[in-house]
């Protein structure tokens, strides 16, 4: 929830600071006083303007499902959350205090897809060059800021209810940088919006936007799939209104997730905890306390695909203790009938690419 007027006032010299040190950062790499490295080859930076919770992640595997059937593509993260450093490869047997929840999901989802986690992007590239030569094109995970890194093409993500036109820099509100560094996107995209988004709601959220004329913008949502368990993949659930749920996550903004599994279970209890938060033994003895206190025969946990990751680092203590635990995949639904024309846009980039 974006911050009340009063805590907005107390915390805006805070906040004016931060503007003027983000705006003299990128002054100075407008005017090449600080330098930005560009590689021959094309890097798709996938970002936002806030901090978390507009879908990178979901966003980031439709552009690998797109691409890896036609060239070879790496995914570069910083690996947020992980308790190491520097620059490691991501292997399906790491574990998310490892290299991270979000990258270590794209490596066991997609394990023929090259993902590498580093802080320092610009050294990266070389090192991933290196490893895989026949490397065609990157798609750098939440790399809007990281300009010491030019890429060729920027996908803005902004959420629908939340956007960053009515939002304010931290810690006022939730902005990374100004408003204005939209103006370096070449895509904008509103993410989590309702399935059913009219055209009225459309316009109105352009009319707000106001994008350039050299930026495309579009709509997505989620599509749920049916949960599996997490101790065994084949084991799925159809939700039908029958259990009383657990809602388990530590994701920015569950609200979205929420309103989809309400009306699916005969009772919702939401156990929430910070994003990418890393589990720890009180968190887990929490958890089984929360489920042992639901009084039902048919009770079950849903989690996300991300939080599985880090879940799974207790999985000997969940399975003794028999916390049936189901995951929830989704996958991301351009709205309007624009999936083709976002693919279309993706792939001229990459056959239009010059060094």
């Amino acid at each position: 929830m974006q911050n009340d007027p009063i805590t907005r006032l107390i915390f805006a010299p805070i906040s004016m600071l931060y503007g003027l040190g983000v705006s003299l950062r990128n002054f100075l790499y407008r005017v090449e006083l600080l330098k930005s490295v560009r590689f021959d080859m094309p890097i798709i930076c996938v970002g936002n303007l806030t901090v978390g919770g507009s879908g990178k992640t979901p966003h980031t595997e439709y552009l690998i499902v797109l691409l890896r059937e036609y060239i070879k593509i790496g995914i570069l993260s910083r690996g947020y959350g992980r308790k190491t450093s520097g620059f490691r490869l991501v292997h399906p047997q790491d574990t998310a205090d490892k290299v991270g929840d979000e990258p270590l999901q794209f490596k066991r989802k997609y394990p023929g897809v090259m993902v590498s986690v580093a802080e320092e992007r610009t050294m990266a590239v070389p090192q991933m060059l290196m490893i895989q030569p026949d490397l065609q094109a990157i798609v750098l995970d939440d790399g809007y800021q990281h300009r010491s890194l030019r890429t060729g093409f920027n996908i803005l993500l902004t959420e629908y209810e939340f956007p960053f036109m009515t939002d304010y820099l931290v810690p006022s509100g939730r902005l990374r940088e100004w408003r204005t560094a939209y103006k370096r996107a070449n895509i904008l995209i509103a993410s989590k919006c309702p399935p059913d988004l009219t055209e009225a709601d459309r316009q109105q959220f352009l009319q707000e936007l106001q994008p350039y004329q050299y930026q495309q913008v579009y709509f997505s949502c989620y599509e749920y799939f049916t949960p599996y368990n997490l101790f065994d993949g084949q084991q799925s659930l159809e939700l039908d209104g029958s259990h009383d749920v657990l809602m388990l996550c530590g994701i920015a903004r569950p609200q979205y997730l929420e309103a989809y599994l309400r009306p699916l279970a005969r009772s919702l209890t939401t156990l929430t905890f910070g994003d990418h938060h890393l589990f720890e033994k009180p968190d887990i003895g929490r958890i089984r306390k929360s489920y042992e206190d639901i009084q039902s025969d048919n009770k079950i946990i849903i989690t996300t695909e991300k939080d599985a990751l880090r879940l799974d680092l207790h999985r000997d203590y969940l399975i003794e203790h028999q916390l049936q635990i189901y995951v929830l995949p989704i996958r991301v639904k351009f709205l309007f009938d624009e999936q083709e024309k976002f693919d279309t846009e993706v792939k001229d980039f990459l056959l239009n690419f010059k060094v």
